[in-house]
């Protein structure tokens, strides 16, 4: 900000752990704080409007994670858990049919009986009325924004972003000075590529012995749909059409109670052509013979979309530094082929407290939290992740067919045996350096929608009830807009109008046809996809002011 220096010093709150993030994680790291001292006194930052907010996920609950927080929680008459998978199907997808593959092909890992269909939001908003009754104290709508540190280099605390901040980057009428919120230690559980995270990783070097993370963008609607064409329990996982052999990805229909189905679509972010638009291939999917008649004469009633993480065990990064640790998906613990994650950032949010707990009762603050970093590949959350650890390399080598042939194989001998044939393969270069130059692919003309099974992103966007200041500084940071012309438009065909599933960017002609990059940052509905995409990682996301982005309810 222009005038930082003559701005009034914020104020500061003490308490003996600082929380970033109430997912999964963060809550249930919260809770077991409390468990194992009631005297702690636990702080936990969303940035979200409310506690749920920002939370989507497709979801399948394993509930391995709140069965050990809260084993009695099915005597709970509030909990979320109300529909067990009943039916589970995977089905391969062509251009006009499917094939239903036999259950018993499939790796017993990937049999989803005895797990959950839920809303994860909703599940975060149980969790968070649980760790309250604790004595937790938890702050929805303050975006984190900075780490603080002490003069040793270690992390004590984290402040919150400055509010009412006009577009000029100087104070409004409204202006609030940040928070600065200190702990003995302070957990990172912001979810897939966080923004604390992300500079904690580059500060401490956390990720100099593993792989480049990997990741993927899940889009995903909500459906009340014809009861007679609702048959509550069941889960339907699908691969191949419309995605060609060489771009991974794969899709699932959630039946939850109330008719409600959720559909969702997930798109490697390895794919290298330009033209591919990740929300235009979510649409057409919905169009198959196979997908299509679930939702004639249903209503479209939410829509979101999130960047997941996909690289495992080789990506996780060093997950302590002096002064605290990431949880959840800021470690990156997503199991890719289960298409689940919220079981072990639940698991990684209560390794750490443990942790955190006994440094404390040790008179210990801002040092290593040793035991957790050593401890995670021999838990349940490292046996999870080992097993598939092949999957996704596998696939991005090889493509859909071979690499989901031989990732089955894999994993099955990883079941049966406990070693794969593969050792741990690498995953190579990161996303964005996947991406080709637009001369060595055709543009795709994708249809336009109909308006009642497939829409455009704007319309979406609505749905999402995404909402931003528009006078505000953009939260989207453009670090170079002579190389966002030279390189993203000239050179990649500006991708970022289709990896975009907001419809944030776009590339409009001005007088004298130049093209001009714009920016809509209300529409942003916090997926970070482009934060990961850019190809010359050009873009910097950033939160905007706490409790803005989307509102999604039931997601």
């Amino acid at each position: 900000m222009s005038d930082e220096l003559e701005l009034p010093e914020r104020e500061g709150m003490e308490f003996d752990v600082v929380i970033v993030g109430a997912g999964p994680a963060g809550l249930a790291a919260a809770i077991r704080l409390k468990q194992l001292n009631e005297e702690l006194s636990v702080v936990v930052l969303e940035k979200g409007a409310e506690v749920g907010a920002h939370i989507l996920s497709g979801a399948v609950v394993d509930p391995v994670g709140v069965d050990k927080l809260l084993p009695d929680w099915r005597d709970d008459p509030e909990h979320p858990f109300k529909t067990p998978v009943n039916q589970d199907h995977f089905l391969v997808l062509g251009p006009s049919g499917s094939l239903t593959l036999p259950n018993f092909m499939m790796p017993p890992l990937m049999n989803n009986h005895g797990n959950y269909i839920v809303s994860l939001g909703n599940v975060c908003r149980w969790l968070a009325a649980k760790a309250e009754e604790l004595g937790v104290e938890i702050y929805p709508g303050f975006a984190a924004t900075e780490v603080l540190y002490n003069d040793e280099g270690a992390v004590i605390g984290v402040a919150t972003g400055d509010m009412g901040v006009g577009r000029d980057g100087k104070p409004g009428p409204n202006f609030a000075r940040g928070m600065e919120l200190m702990g003995k230690y302070v957990l990172i559980g912001e979810g897939v590529r966080g923004s604390l995270a992300k500079q904690l990783i580059s500060h401490f070097a956390l990720d100099k012995d593993s792989e480049p993370q990997k990741f993927g963008i899940g889009i995903k609607e909500l459906w009340e749909v014809d009861p007679s064409k609702h048959k509550q329990g069941l889960v339907q996982h699908s691969f191949g059409w419309p995605l060609d052999g060489k771009t991974g990805g794969g899709s699932f229909l959630y039946h939850l109670e109330d008719n409600q189905v959720a559909v969702g679509f997930v798109m490697h972010l390895n794919y290298k052509n330009p033209y591919l638009s990740p929300f235009e291939e979510f649409q057409r999917f919905k169009t198959h013979p196979a997908i299509a008649p679930t939702f004639e004469g249903g209503k479209r009633i939410a829509y979101g979309a999130r960047a997941i993480t996909e690289g495992g065990y080789q990506s996780v990064p060093k997950l302590v530094f002096p002064g605290g640790a990431l949880i959840g998906c800021s470690a990156g613990f997503v199991n890719v082929p289960r298409i689940k994650g919220s079981h072990n950032a639940m698991l990684s949010g209560m390794q750490a407290a443990e942790q955190v707990a006994e440094a404390i009762a040790a008179g210990r603050s801002a040092d290593e939290l040793s035991g957790y970093e050593a401890g995670w590949r021999d838990s349940e959350i490292g046996k999870d992740l080992k097993k598939v650890r092949n999957v996704k390399p596998l696939w991005s080598r090889l493509g859909t067919v071979g690499g989901v042939m031989l990732g089955g194989f894999d994993m099955w001998c990883n079941t049966l045996f406990g070693f794969s044939v593969f050792g741990t393969m690498k995953h190579g270069k990161a996303d964005y350096a996947a991406l080709e130059p637009a001369s060595k692919h055709k543009k795709i003309d994708y249809p336009k929608p109909d308006g009642k099974l497939t829409f455009d992103r704007l319309s979406s966007v609505f749905l999402s009830n995404t909402n931003h200041e528009e006078d505000e500084p953009v939260h989207l940071q453009l670090q170079d807009a002579a190389l966002q012309k030279s390189s993203e438009h000239d050179v990649f065909a500006g991708p970022s109008a289709r990896y975009c599933p907001a419809g944030v960017y776009e590339w409009v002609e001005e007088d004298g046809g130049e093209p001009k990059f714009v920016i809509n940052a209300q529409n942003c509905v916090h997926c970070k996809t482009c934060d990961i995409k850019d190809p010359n990682q050009n873009i910097n996301w950033v939160p905007p002011q706490g409790g803005e982005g989307p509102v999604y309810p039931n997601m």
